[in-house]
């Protein structure tokens, strides 16, 4: 297997894992701007461990892969559309912000960060097992959501009793040892591929094992979605918000909280604890809006998720008056910051 020195040298080699950003959340929590897609070169620079002047020095290096990749500097309209949500000073000039691509190319750039070796080395991992698989089409090649214990039980009655059989008759079948032959291969290759898939599944526990959890985010991704429901409402009556209720659930309507604002105003909320690589959808935005708007009359609509939301979930949230409460956002209000909608 390859060392992950070698992502510092290779830049083919660099193209090829360009897009494995869920590595970054495996390593560490990575915060995002309000818009859910973007950091900023102090975020990308705090995720790393190290100064600002590091990270604009990576990129003067290799502006031209780095831009490949995503990254760009704001100015004019497209920063005017940063500042009018609130998400940088009015006085910025100028903004270089990071997409996760981005980032991950800072990682297999970046020689003194401990976190950038082990997001390099996480990389290589997962690029390893996915390149030693058999391709076939029998057994998707990302690891389903199956206890392993089933795949165990599999494997062995595959092994032990479905593969001997097949040898049986095709000793014993002249007509249709041909047949019987590539059944038996087809056999052994999801044999195969349930033994691998367990391979995958225990090394990626362990390697998430050797990852302390680690910040607000990560407290969060350890909670299960009742957990996360009363975190939010925490949140709520923290902010001076009364009546909360959660109603998570079956039979919750769309509505996983109910609450009144500070000044009185009717407050709903939907709960998502996705992982963070995934993306609320537009579709999922529409079910909420049309819950809290017609069926709860809210007068203030929070989507909160440990995830991103797509563009096109943002542009509904926009235009009817959602707030999407993002996973940066989230984070920010965790730490102590009030939403900008219950001042």
């Amino acid at each position: 297997m390859l060392n992950e020195t070698v992502l510092l040298e290779s830049k083919s080699l660099r193209e090829s894992v360009s897009t494995r950003t869920e590595v970054l959340d495996r390593v560490k929590a990575l915060s995002l701007l309000p818009d859910g897609l973007h950091v900023t070169t102090a975020m990308v620079a705090a995720y790393f461990e190290v100064a600002d002047t590091v990270i604009r020095a990576v990129v003067f290096d290799h502006r031209e892969e780095v831009e490949a990749n995503g990254y760009r500097v704001l100015t004019g309209a497209e920063l005017s559309c940063f500042k009018q949500r609130g998400q940088v000073s009015p006085r910025t000039a100028s903004l270089a912000v990071f997409s996760r691509r981005a980032v991950l190319n800072v990682a297999m750039l970046l020689r003194d960060s401990e976190v950038a070796r082990q997001v390099r080395t996480y990389l290589l991992d997962a690029e390893y097992i996915a390149r030693t698989q058999p391709v076939d089409n029998f057994v998707p090649t990302a690891p389903e959501p199956l206890d392993d214990r089933i795949d165990r039980r599999i494997t062995h009655i595959l092994g032990k009793a479905v593969v001997p059989m097949f040898n049986a008759l095709i000793e014993s079948s002249a007509e249709q040892r041909q047949e019987l032959i590539s059944l038996r291969e087809d056999v052994q290759r999801i044999e195969r591929k349930l033994v691998q898939h367990d391979v995958r599944l225990v090394r990626l526990e362990r390697a998430q094992e050797r990852q302390p959890l680690a910040g607000v985010m990560a407290a969060m991704d350890a909670m299960n979605w009742r957990e996360f429901e009363q975190h939010v409402a925490g949140l709520l009556r923290r902010d001076g918000c009364t009546e909360v209720v959660v109603h998570g659930g079956r039979g919750d309507r769309g509505a996983d909280i109910t609450a009144y604002a500070a000044d009185g105003r009717r407050l709903v909320v939907q709960c998502k604890n996705f992982a963070p690589y995934r993306s609320v959808w537009s579709g999922e935005m529409q079910k909420f809006l049309g819950a809290a708007k017609v069926q709860h009359q809210a007068e203030v609509a929070l989507y909160v998720a440990t995830c991103p939301f797509s563009q096109e979930a943002l542009a509904i949230a926009v235009e009817y008056g959602v707030t999407a409460v993002h996973r940066g956002l989230l984070e920010a209000w965790s730490a102590g910051t009030v939403l900008q909608v219950l001042r």
